[in-house]
């Protein structure tokens, strides 16, 4: 199913049910309430007719007191009931013994004892008058018209002793009106629903179509296109998911578009040098074929192929450490530690130039991979060791500034042209022979894994490389 049908349904469903439930609830509750004050009402309305009658007349109703117009006892007594029935608004009111024979009937067709077996239905009820207490009817029963009425009791009472019950049957008129409020309500949790059907729709694409964008933006990049942006979105989340998604996208353009840039500089790097070993290689066979080897000249090229093969070895080296992505060892160092084991490495060659390596370090501590950090810097300061010439001096001083470490790598040769100080950092940019290109872009891309930063300037007779670290304690090591 469509997110847009998923929405849908995660928001109509849930709705429908709560609707439903919370209608029926309702209802159910509503109708027990009238229901119980029904039963309430109508018993204390036979409570108070109960009152009113003596048992022992009551009980002295015979079959023959019903006969023709009436005993005078029977219709007073009919005529008093009758005036409760008028004054109460109930159906019926009637009255039987303890054996559930009939005695009084007002608005029903019982005569003096005949058994009231419509009784049964609340045997359970009667019970508890007989025991003395009023009651009420647990259900509702139709009646010949159709209407729904319900039966309250109180006991008959002779000189303190139960004799009989005093029955009231009243209308649950309220069921009617109940029946049209949740008729009413249903109607309206419809149009509800309806109304909110149409806000969900709208929700459901507002929520869907950006989603849909980015799905359809991510499987672009899936399929190699990193050219095309992501479209930025209004809403907060998705518009965080998709600058994000952007992000990624410019990250795997760039690596894309530099790792075929680094291609390319390999297989252009890597082709001079094979030239060289397959010329050289070519000239010692030819020496080693003739009848008398020239074994000097054949050492002179044997000696210019390992050369060849030392170079490419190192492009491959170089491209192999600037490729990899590694992850990094940190951990809490003393910043004095890093720059000693970078011009340690350096100081035989410094010293066979007769160039002077002066190292000035600030105490700090400094948090990072320091293998890692250690030939960074070593690239920077070889490359001041081989620009340099002989009594030219290499400066090598780390000092803090606020939250940062800065080291910085300086020298004294030529300088390096102003249009050319924007690409040193490209790689397999190199204005040396034998350079590869890929040591200075190496050294910025480690700087800026450890959060720092590695910048240039130039100007004739001196270059100064520095290299920004974050020191997060700010303090000098213990």
């Amino acid at each position: 199913m469509a997110l847009r049908g998923r929405l849908l349904l995660a928001f109509l469903v849930p709705t429908f049910i709560v609707l439903a439930l919370g209608g029926w609830l309702f209802f159910q509750a509503s109708r027990n309430t009238l229901e119980d004050e029904l039963g309430r009402s109508l018993s204390d309305i036979a409570a108070a007719v109960s009152s009113q009658l003596k048992g022992e007349r009551v009980l002295a109703m015979e079959a023959a007191d019903a006969q023709g117009d009436g005993s005078r006892t029977y219709k007073s007594l009919i005529g008093q009931l009758q005036e409760a029935k008028t004054r109460t608004g109930v159906r019926r009111i009637f009255v039987v013994d303890v054996e559930s024979r009939a005695r009084l009937d007002v608005g029903g067709p019982l005569t003096p004892m005949v058994e009231a077996t419509e009784l049964l239905r609340d045997s359970g009820e009667l019970k508890r008058v007989f025991a003395g207490e009023k009651a009420a009817s647990q259900v509702l029963f139709e009646g010949k018209d159709g209407q729904l009425y319900k039966t309250g009791y109180a006991p008959l009472l002779q000189e303190g002793k139960v004799v009989g019950a005093v029955a009231v049957e009243g209308s649950a008129a309220f069921f009617g009106p109940l029946a049209t409020i949740g008729n009413t309500f249903l109607v309206l949790s419809i149009i509800g629903l309806g109304v909110l059907a149409i806000v969900a729709v709208v929700l459901a694409r507002g929520l869907a179509q950006p989603l849909e964008r980015l799905v359809a933006a991510a499987l672009r990049i899936g399929e190699g296109d990193l050219s095309t942006s992501v479209r930025a979105e209004a809403s907060l989340e998705i518009g965080l998911l998709a600058r994000e998604l952007e992000s990624m996208r410019v990250a795997l353009e760039s690596r894309d578009r530099q790792l075929k840039l680094m291609l390319g500089g390999v297989a252009h790097e890597v082709k001079n040098p094979l030239g060289g070993i397959e010329l050289f290689s070519g000239l010692l066979d030819e020496e080693l074929a003739s009848k008398e080897p020239n074994v000097p000249d054949a050492r002179e090229h044997l000696t210019k192929i390992r050369r060849e093969l030392e170079y490419l070895k190192r492009i491959v080296e170089d491209f192999l450490a600037f490729a990899k992505e590694r992850k990094l060892q940190t951990a809490p160092f003393p910043a004095k530690s890093l720059l000693q084991n970078a011009t340690e490495h350096l100081a035989g060659e410094a010293t066979g130039k007769n160039v002077s390596l002066v190292v000035e370090s600030e105490d700090a501590t400094l948090e990072g991979d320091l293998s890692l950090l250690t030939s960074a810097l070593v690239n920077l300061v070889k490359n001041a060791v081989q620009i340099s010439n002989s009594g030219q001096r290499v400066s090598v001083k780390g000092a803090r500034h606020g939250s940062h470490y800065a080291i910085e790598v300086r020298d004294e040769g030529p300088g390096i042209a102003a249009d050319k100080q924007a690409q040193v950092f490209e790689p397999f940019f190199t204005t040396r022979e034998k350079g590869t290109g890929l040591g200075l872009p190496l050294a910025r891309k480690l700087a800026e894994a450890h959060k720092g930063t590695l910048t240039l300037r130039s100007k004739p007779g001196e270059t100064v490389f520095t290299l920004s670290l974050p020191s997060p304690s700010g303090r000098r090591p213990g």
